[in-house]
C-alpha cells in the first residue's frame, strides 16, 4: 500500500499545480477556468514539437515552450476574458469550456491523434520509497510542485504585484479607485495561470504518454476537486488538496486491485472514492481544508 501512496504523492503534485491554476484565476476573476487543464497539453505539444519536429535543445525547448503557452493564455484573456469582463460568471465559465474543446480541436487538426511522448527532463531511477521506484524526472515533478508553492506564498504576501492581485480579488472597486488597474492585473493571472498548466503537462508528458487533449481528460476534474478540497480561496489549500486527491485516488486503484476486483467491478472506483473524500470533507467543512471566507 506505501507504494501506491508514494506513487499518489507524484501523481498528487501535477494535481496540485493544476489546482494552484484554477485558484489563482478563482482568487482574480471569481471564475472556474475549464481552459486550465488544456493548457496543460499545449505545454506538452509546444515542447513535443520543438523537440521532435525542429530539433531545439531540451533546455532551451521548455521556457520557449512556456512562453508560447503563456502567449495562448494571453490571447485567451484578450479575446474572450475581457470582453466578457462584466458578463455572468457563469458565460466566461462557458467560455473557458469552449476554449478547452477549440485548444483540443486544434491539436487534432494539427497534430493528428498519434500517441506521443516526451524524453524525461532527466531520466534514469532516483531512489526507491517502500518498494516504489522514483524516478529523476518525478524528484523533479515533486521540486518543482514544492518550489511553486513556496515562491508563490511569497508572492502573495510580499510582493506588490500579488498583492495587486489578492486586492483585486477582494475589493475590484476600491482597487480601481487606488490606480490599480483590474484588467492588468486579470491579463497577468491568466498568462501566469496558463504557465502553471504548461509546467504540469510538461511535467506528466515527460513521465507518460499523451494525446490530444490528455490533461483535461485525465486531470482536469482532479486539478477541480483538488482546489475544493482545499478551499478555492487558499493557494496553500490547492498544494495539499493536490495531495489529498493524489493518494486517494492511487488508494482506490490499490484497493480495487488487491480487494475488491476479485469480488466485484466496479468501474472508476479510484474516482468514486475521490467524489466521496469531497462530498466528506464539503459536508463538514463547505470552505474546504484551509479556505476562508475571502
Amino acid at each position: 500500500m506505501l507504494t501506491f501512496v508514494t506513487i499518489g504523492i507524484i501523481q498528487g503534485a501535477v494535481i496540485g499545480l493544476l489546482a494552484i491554476g484554477i485558484v489563482l484565476v478563482y482568487k482574480g476573476s471569481r471564475v472556474f477556468n475549464f481552459a486550465q487543464a488544456e493548457f496543460g497539453s499545449l505545454g506538452a505539444f509546444f515542447l513535443y514539437s520543438l523537440l521532435e519536429v525542429v530539433h531545439v535543445p531540451y533546455g532551451l525547448a521548455i521556457p520557449i515552450a512556456l512562453v508560447g503557452v503563456g502567449f495562448v493564455g494571453f490571447v485567451v484573456e484578450r479575446l474572450v476574458v475581457r470582453p466578457l469582463f462584466e458578463a455572468p460568471r457563469v458565460t466566461l465559465l462557458v467560455a473557458t469550456a469552449g476554449v478547452a474543446l477549440l485548444a483540443i480541436a486544434l491539436e487534432l487538426k494539427i497534430g493528428g491523434a498519434e500517441i506521443r511522448q516526451l524524453s524525461p527532463i532527466v531520466s534514469g531511477q532516483a531512489l526507491r520509497v517502500f518498494g516504489a521506484v522514483i524516478t529523476w524526472q518525478q524528484v523533479i515533478t515533486l521540486t518543482v510542485l514544492g518550489g511553486l508553492a513556496a515562491g508563490l506564498a511569497y508572492f502573495f504576501k510580499k510582493a506588490d504585484l500579488g498583492l495587486a492581485v489578492l486586492a483585486t480579488s477582494q475589493e475590484p472597486v476600491a482597487t480601481e479607485l487606488v490606480g490599480i488597474g483590474t484588467r492588468r492585473i486579470s491579463t497577468f493571472i491568466w498568462v501566469f495561470a496558463a504557465v502553471l498548466g504548461g509546467v504540469a503537462g510538461i511535467l506528466q508528458g515527460s513521465d507518460t504518454i499523451f494525446t490530444p487533449g490528455f490533461m483535461t481528460v485525465n486531470f482536469l476534474l482532479l486539478g477541480f476537486t483538488a482546489a475544493v478540497v482545499g478551499g478555492v480561496t487558499s493557494l496553500a489549500g490547492a498544494f495539499v488538496g493536490g495531495q489529498v486527491i493524489g493518494i486517494i485516488h492511487a488508494l482506490g486503484a490499490y484497493f480495487d486491485s488487491k480487494y475488491i476486483h476479485s469480488y466485484v467491478d466496479i468501474p472508476g472506483l479510484p474516482d468514486l472514492l475521490v467524489f466521496a473524500v469531497l462530498v466528506t470533507i464539503l459536508l463538514v467543512r463547505p470552505r474546504g481544508l484551509l479556505g476562508s471566507e475571502a
